[in-house]
């Protein structure tokens, strides 16, 4: 299949530029087989479409504020978006200037923090911070929620919880696993009250998460690379939903490359490491039953990955009737649950 496939035209005003009051309050979009029929449901019905049998998969990144303005010691003002920590004083990030700092170059951040350029890995910068504080709390003590480059406008407080799962915990993620931002504690616990099983994983979602394909070819493209880790616990809690004849219902594209990534040999086993696996039409499934997320941009890795799962013809017509019935966008839009079984 060819990238420009993927295309959809979306109206502008479709595009989420702040959370609904609630979490719950969203839309769900309902597709299941044998028919792939399409229904208008609320977020709240999701209680409704999961049976105590299965097991769902969440995603317990923890969002770190990457964002961080300054200036060069010339004056030139900067923009730096921290892509991974590699230690406690050093990062490989996106850097936005009018001309690209060079090695060695000093940038001034706010607090009397500094940081200078090392290297380049790539398209990266590989930064090293003088503060004697960790990076993580430097983070913390000036960092910026990083939203998406699709929300135009800048961080609010609301982002601060709300651009944050309920059960984040690992920090590591530059961008939101957005299917589990429309969880709040009280679906949770209706959720437990239920008895229906839930497990975790990590995948440090980064900002490659929105580059655009670049190759028409999609055997062309060269994914990006994410931190991921599948813990023993989660692969028995998979087990024993196959034995008991329970779905595996992953919260998000994020949670499929995890639990996928870590059945490359051909079953789920406990590991952690990079991952690059680039989901598109004709991946065979290991572990992946049932599927929440949200609606994914034109072209992009994680509509594709969809398109694998629900099928191209499903996941197009899904995004049109989206667009028609004025469904809303991308990360702190509506939601939509595919389902195979």
């Amino acid at each position: 299949m060819k990238k420009s496939d993927f295309f959809y035209h979306l109206p502008e005003n479709l595009i989420a530029q702040h959370p609904l009051p609630e979490r719950q309050a969203s839309r769900l979009l309902c597709m299941r087989t044998p028919d792939w029929r399409i229904e208008d449901r609320k977020f709240t019905d999701f209680i409704d479409l999961v049976d105590v049998k299965d097991l769902l998969v969440f995603n317990d990144t923890r969002v770190i504020p990457a964002r961080l303005f300054g200036r060069k010691s010339t004056g030139g003002q900067i923009e730096i978006l921290i892509e991974r920590i590699r230690d406690a004083h050093r990062a490989v990030a996106h850097v936005r200037a009018s001309k690209a700092p060079k090695p060695g170059a000093a940038i001034v951040l706010d607090r009397g923090h500094q940081c200078r350029v090392v290297g380049r890995a790539g398209d990266l910068f590989e930064l090293e911070f003088d503060s004697a504080a960790p990076l993580p709390e430097i983070l913390e003590q000036i960092g910026h929620v990083p939203l998406p480059p699709y929300i135009d406008r800048a961080d609010e407080r609301e982002d601060l919880s709300r651009y944050q799962t309920v059960f984040a915990k690992r920090p590591g993620a530059v961008a939101a696993p957005t299917a589990g931002l429309h969880f709040d504690r009280e679906m949770m616990e209706r959720i437990a009250a239920k008895g229906v099983s839930t497990a975790f994983v990590t995948l440090h979602v980064g900002s490659g998460t929105f580059q655009p394909v670049r190759v028409e070819n999609l055997a062309d493209h060269v994914m990006h690379q994410e931190f991921f880790s599948v813990p023993a616990e989660t692969v028995e809690a998979v087990r024993q939903a196959r034995e008991r004849g329970g779905r595996v219902v992953a919260i998000g594209t994020t949670s499929v490359r995890a639990l996928e990534s870590a059945s490359r040999s051909g079953r789920l086993e406990a590991g952690w490491g990079d991952t690059d696996l680039f989901i598109m039409p004709g991946y065979r499934f290991h572990v992946v039953d049932a599927l929440l997320t949200n609606f994914h941009l034109p072209e992009s890795t994680l509509l594709m990955l969809v398109s694998a799962f629900a099928g191209y013809e499903t996941t197009m017509k899904a995004y049109r009737h989206a667009i028609d019935h004025s469904y809303r966008f991308f990360s702190y839009g509506d939601a939509m649950f595919l389902a195979s079984g």
